[in-house]
């Protein structure tokens, strides 16, 4: 039996485990996001409208997003994404140095 064929098999298994794996995540990460939406929320549908979250119908599975006071009805899984608030966006703070200019200093 040729090796060199087993260890093809064996890598195409590892790149299916691992696309499936990553496939699964994110799909774990947007049903957690859809499940944490509340009223107020910006988001934006797959139409590309932005809007703030009205009212969410969980038996119904739709939502009404406020679009500058016109009130549209969607299905949940027409959400594209989710916009993060600044109250929970996290600011990172960098250290500036001063930059020293290089040139002729007269003395």
């Amino acid at each position: 039996m040729n090796y060199s064929f087993i260890i093809i098999i064996i890598v195409m298994i590892g790149m299916w485990y691992f696309m499936n794996r990553q496939q699964k995540k994110a799909q774990a990460e947007r049903q957690e996001q859809l499940n944490t939406m509340q009223v107020g929320t910006e988001i934006v549908t797959i139409g590309g409208l932005h809007g703030k979250l009205h009212s969410i119908d969980t038996e119904k599975n739709l939502i009404e997003l406020d679009c500058e006071g016109v009130i549209l009805t969607f299905e949940r899984s027409a959400i594209k994404s989710i916009v993060p608030s600044a109250s929970t966006t996290v600011v990172q703070e960098t250290a500036e140095s001063p930059i020293e200019e290089k040139g002729n200093k007269e003395n």
